[in-house]
């Protein structure tokens, strides 16, 4: 299986973050922040649930998170979060 990285524009799959990504992402981070992760966003007392808590931290852009898009002949490309959620990280 080859692999091979593509660098620059987003080649593989849709230039935004795509529903199982996003799905992924927030159970990943939730799990997380459940076992002891530091909290990356700023948050209000009534909030402490570890998936609003992610989702939050998703909405912000505050996750320094890549994800990896990989095609069947073993084609792969790294993609910066920040990049996929847009200029403001929504």
């Amino acid at each position: 299986m080859k692999r091979v990285i593509l660098v620059g524009e987003i080649r593989i799959g849709p230039p935004k973050l795509t529903r199982f990504e996003r799905a992924r992402i927030v159970g990943a981070r939730a799990l997380q922040v459940s076992m002891g992760a530091p909290i990356l966003v700023e948050l209000p007392e009534e909030m402490s649930d570890p998936i609003d808590i992610a989702l939050r931290e998703l909405d912000e852009g505050a996750l320094p998170i890549t994800i990896r898009r990989t095609l069947p002949d073993g084609t792969s490309q790294d993609i910066a979060l920040r990049e996929l959620l847009g200029p403001r990280g929504t």
